[in-house]
């Protein structure tokens, strides 16, 4: 009998905490961040949180620049960007249609805050083509 273990993401308790604070801080927009980590391991290091120049309810856009910096950050300490993390305002916390259209890079997880209840709700996907998985959060 063999048993397949589920894809798994490791995120620390304080990150988790961190990307829930700033979902509720942007409401009633899309809330947005990058998730900093070895990719190796599936385990995140931090979450950095970033601005959604959008300034939308319904989609959002992390803001070039700061982008960058995370990205030349997390090399500089041997991490990747390794996914991005967004909030849905008053839907499921799952991949919408433009989420997966504007899904970059096949590689990445995607992490999403849900708003819709009393208490946030963190799900998190890898999204290849149309193919919508979901991963397991793991707080650590």
């Amino acid at each position: 009998m063999s048993t397949t273990q589920s894809p798994q993401l490791i995120i620390p308790s304080g990150a988790l905490k961190a990307m829930a604070a700033h979902a509720y801080h942007c409401f009633p927009e899309e809330a947005c961040g990058l998730l900093i980590g070895d990719p190796a391991s599936q385990r995140v290091a931090r979450f950095v949180a970033c601005t959604n120049v959008a300034h939308s309810a319904k989609v959002y856009t992390i803001d070039p620049k700061e982008h960058l910096r995370a990205e030349l950050a997390a090399e500089a300490e041997g991490f990747e960007v390794m996914g991005s993390v967004h909030s849905h305002t008053h839907t499921e916390p799952f991949p919408s249609p433009t989420d997966v259209a504007q899904a970059p890079d096949p590689g990445w997880h995607y992490v999403i805050v849900g708003l819709k209840r009393g208490a946030p709700e963190t799900r998190a996907y890898r999204i290849v083509g149309e193919a919508i998985t979901e991963v397991t959060v793991v707080p650590s």
